[in-house]
């Protein structure tokens, strides 16, 4: 549990609620499309950044951590103690590593809303975005695609203005959000390719504990 939330991010949980809350009424018109598509351009141009995370669970728990991506398709989570969790991306599956318990949790990367965050360039095409929302400091998008995740959706949230990554929040079949605020964001940086290698023999290994 992370003790004292900054203004700044109980601010953004404040706006991320109503904006949130006015999603039905918020059909995508062309001035916030147009955002949406200068929002996918410059989202494709970061190619890696790095920073600390605060995420909210779906019962109201709350963690944190360092986070790492580089897109397409590789991200890493690690989780301050004594959580004892891991999510990393190779580019094609994810796990969900407890380390407490010495377990892993194995998933393809194409099947989680995750794949929409992390894709080379923000899929905007067909009927993958829902609603697109612009206001004073933050643009959202939520999108799904239900041939892949059913409906499981992804709600991003960027800087209005510099077009920045800020949250996102996933929420799954059943209605359960869990949501992801990013802070002392760096971008371009170089990471090892050890930073998001996956031990499939150790998953392997750590999945027959849970048996």
């Amino acid at each position: 549990m992370i003790l004292g939330v900054t203004d700044f991010l109980a601010r953004r949980i404040a706006i991320a609620a109503m904006a949130m809350a006015a999603f039905s009424l918020a059909p995508i018109a062309a001035q916030a499309a147009q955002s949406a598509d200068q929002i996918a351009a410059h989202f494709s141009s970061v190619r890696t950044m790095m920073g600390e995370f605060v995420q909210f669970g779906p019962r109201g728990e709350q963690t944190g951590g360092k986070f790492y991506i580089e897109r397409p398709g590789k991200i890493r989570f690690d989780y301050e103690e004594p959580s004892g969790f891991r999510v990393t991306s190779d580019g094609s599956s994810v796990v969900i590593m407890n380390k407490k318990l010495n377990t892993a949790d194995l998933y393809p990367l194409s099947k989680t809303p995750l794949k929409l965050l992390l894709d080379e360039r923000i899929d905007l095409s067909g009927d993958k975005v829902q609603t697109v929302r612009e206001d004073n400091d933050l643009t959202t998008i939520k999108m799904s695609d239900k041939s892949v995740f059913g409906n499981s959706t992804i709600t991003m949230m960027f800087d209005t203005n510099s077009y920045d990554l800020r949250q996102w929040t996933i929420t799954d079949a059943q209605g359960k959000d869990t949501t992801v605020m990013i802070f002392n964001v760096q971008q371009g940086v170089t990471f090892d390719p050890s930073v998001f290698k996956i031990d499939y023999r150790r998953v392997d290994e750590m999945s027959r504990n849970k048996r």
